[in-house]
């Protein structure tokens, strides 16, 4: 078959494609793009602060509330002798860490603990079960190994705002 002859066979399709999308009815309009949410440095550091590890406390953006890990130390950094005293140490921190964004314990939705040895799984619990007052938020408990300060637990999470 010719160049030409197989042009003529295939042009028409081709037209009739190119005009059926030229007649198609656009969709709805697309809603514009939303502002980026305003950050919040709840406990903020900066490069400048050289005496402390560098990352923020928490960081509120919108209505979602990202913690860093907590330890439950002293200001001396000690950690308490018995593993439920410093369970409550590490939860107490965290709880004040929520009340600087206006949140509670309950507007957790997943929490990390990190366990330098898992055989403090049972005291953990039996401590952490008193901070809620409502549903228990998703969490991963963790064998760590080794933590700063020879801290038993460290807790991070997410918090979202009721």
């Amino acid at each position: 078959m010719s160049l030409r002859r197989r042009l003529l066979l295939v042009a028409p399709v081709v037209l009739a494609s190119v005009s059926f999308a030229a007649c198609a009815v656009p969709g709805p309009a697309e809603p514009p793009p939303a502002e980026a949410p305003v950050r919040q440095y709840l406990e903020p550091r900066t490069a400048a602060d050289t005496t402390l590890p560098p990352f923020s406390g928490a960081v509120l953006t919108g209505n979602t509330l990202y913690l860093s890990g907590h330890i439950g130390v002293d200001d001396q950094q000690r950690v308490p002798d018995t593993a439920e005293a410093e369970a409550a140490a590490v939860l107490d921190q965290f709880q004040a860490t929520l009340k600087l964004a206006g949140m509670t314990m309950d507007d957790l939705v997943f929490v990390q603990v990190f366990c330098s040895d898992v055989a403090h799984y049972a005291a953990w619990n039996t401590v952490y079960r008193k901070y809620f007052q409502k549903e228990f938020p998703a969490r991963a408990f963790i064998g760590s190994g080794k933590l700063l300060f020879d801290a038993r637990f460290e807790l991070q999470g997410i918090a979202v705002r009721r």
